[in-house]
């Protein structure tokens, strides 16, 4: 079984409280129930992780090296700041999915710039949190079909 790992960045705790015009409402936890219930529906085992915190974001991406087969990430905002999300990412050579509930280029220019979309093998965005469900059906079709 194939086993990947969700990764949120800041604030993404707060979803169904924060912008809902941006985000809508959908709750963290509904996220999460969500995303584990997808999962098991196609046979994919998933950890879902969100730190506030940069440090901690490259710790679970480095750990990940050795315990998961992908990784989705929505890193929110260190998406546009963080050289250390980006160089860990890069060391993790499986998988990556890059993901945003919003469409960034429809957002404020400085949200235009990715830094860590050099370094992934897919990105959704714009879609809602059905973007987590497409990017764990496209994850685990990168896995099944050896796209690595």
């Amino acid at each position: 079984m194939s086993k990947i790992l969700i990764l949120n960045g800041p604030n993404l705790n707060l979803l169904g409280e924060r912008e809902q015009s941006q985000y809508g409402s959908t709750t963290f936890d509904d996220l999460k129930k969500m995303c584990i219930k997808k999962s098991q529906d196609i046979g994919v085992e998933l950890d879902f992780k969100q730190s506030n915190i940069e440090g901690e974001i490259v710790n679970f991406i480095q750990d990940a090296r050795n315990n998961y087969e992908g990784i989705i990430i929505n890193a929110a905002g260190f998406t546009h700041t963080s050289v250390a999300i980006r160089d860990a990412l890069s060391i993790f050579k499986k998988p990556i999915i890059e993901l945003h509930i919003s469409n960034i280029y429809k957002r404020e220019e400085f949200r235009h710039k990715s830094l860590i979309s050099g370094v992934v093998s897919g990105i959704i965005c714009g879609l809602g949190v059905n973007g987590y469900i497409l990017a764990i059906n496209a994850m685990h079709d990168l896995l099944k079909d050896g796209n690595r």
